[in-house]
């Protein structure tokens, strides 16, 4: 059955100024999971299923394009030690720190790590999210990677939500690698990737390309490795330091470069040149009481589109909620309402390489739309905590969670 909505107030997201303006009430026509057509003229409803939105903020649905929402384990105490002095180095010493979060990670089923995810999915739902991207990197192991991926599609069977999957096992070094990066490297590329790629497990790779993570080469080389087995690259740079990961990014014509915190011009003008977007994690900066900003004029002389994400991981962003991005893109990194709001939008879904069918309520686009109790969508980053979704629309179909 068609769905029709009628007095809908559309803030599009479609490029140009007007794209941000609430509209004059109008009717949007879905049919098949797409939007059909958009019209302030009477339709016929008579074969379809009607929601008066009553005036109600119309906008596209949110896009979460940075997330770590599987994993398992909890890490409040190392934030409580952290609070009361003790240094990441001893707590890490103690086997806390990332590995404790691979750790329990491996020792869980597919079903075990679903149900932890499932509140932490709940909560981005709640803020309007329609699409989200998961990234594997707490198994460190073929065989935990690819279960922690299964895991993240599972997800789908759950909620009504997209799930777009990628592979980050370059996100530390395992025990079992200990001292032995390019030996790890090469089994990413030899053994995990190929496997990811012949299952369709993901559709993009990432790479943490920092100090504490993995160098230039070793990054380009997993790069080259998920485009010949067909697969999108995007990058975890900049972050603590300026190694040169967003240019090299940005050379493979990677999705989105993201932290991007050190980022100078010259990576800038590489990202212009590619297309690349500048993923903003705003969650990481502030739990991480961090003090280098990303270099948000450059990116706008530039005219790099910015995109926000949540970055949900248990040890440096622990958040849930899309909208409270928002609001740090805004008050932390000074954002415009309207760029915080194009950057869960429009902007994010080019991040997932999705920008062509998703992200702007227009004619063609999938119908992935969130319904609002606001009047203006700069509400979306000013206001945090008060309820205000008052439906969810996934391909067309409204959601009851």
């Amino acid at each position: 059955m068609e769905l029709v909505l009628t007095n809908a107030r559309i803030v599009s997201m479609e490029a140009g100024n007007e794209g941000y303006q609430p509209s004059q009430p109008k009717t949007i026509v879905i049919k098949d999971g797409r939007i059909d057509a958009i019209t302030d003229q009477t339709v016929d409803t008579s074969d379809s299923f009607v929601v008066d939105c009553t005036g109600k903020l119309v906008t596209p649905g949110l896009i979460d394009a940075h997330t770590h929402l599987v994993f398992e384990g909890n890490r409040a105490n190392e934030f409580e030690m952290r609070l009361q002095g003790v240094p990441y180095q001893t707590i890490a010493a103690q086997g806390g720190g990332i590995l404790s979060t691979v750790n329990a990670t491996r020792k869980a089923s597919i079903d075990q790590l679903v149900e932890t995810a499932l509140p932490r999915l709940d909560g981005l739902l709640q803020s309007g999210v329609t699409s989200i991207e998961v990234k594997s990197g707490y198994g460190l192991t073929l065989e935990d990677e690819i279960k922690m991926l299964k895991a993240a599609k599972e997800l789908e069977q759950h909620r009504r939500v997209k799930i777009t999957t990628t592979l980050l096992a370059a996100h530390a070094l395992p025990p079992e690698y200990k001292d032995r990066p390019d030996d790890y490297i090469e089994h990413i590329c030899q053994e995990i990737i190929p496997l990811v790629a012949e299952q369709e497990l993901a559709t993009s790779v990432d790479v943490f390309c920092e100090s504490i993570g993995f160098n230039l080469e070793q990054t380009e080389k997993v790069f080259r490795c998920a485009i010949e087995h067909g697969l999108k690259v995007k990058g975890h740079t900049e972050q603590l330091s300026n190694l040169g990961g967003t240019e090299l990014t940005a050379r493979y014509n990677g999705l989105s470069a993201d932290h991007i915190e050190y980022l100078d011009e010259q990576g800038v003008k590489a990202l212009a040149q590619s297309g690349t977007v500048a993923m903003l994690l705003p969650g990481a900066f502030y739990f991480l009481r961090e003090t280098q900003k990303p270099p948000v004029d450059l990116l706008r002389q530039h005219r790099i589109p910015m995109a926000l994400a949540t970055d949900i991981n248990p040890g440096t962003s622990p958040f849930a909620d899309l909208t409270l991005m928002m609001n740090m893109g805004c008050t932390l990194f000074g954002l415009t309402p309207e760029e915080s709001l194009r950057g869960v939008t429009c902007h994010a879904a080019k991040a997932l390489g999705y920008g062509e069918s998703r992200g702007q309520i227009t004619t063609g686009f999938d119908a992935d739309i969130a319904i609002w109790n606001i009047d203006h969508p700069a509400d979306l980053s000013y206001q945090v905590g008060v309820p205000r979704l008052y439906a969810r629309i996934v391909d067309g179909a409204i959601c009851n969670d």
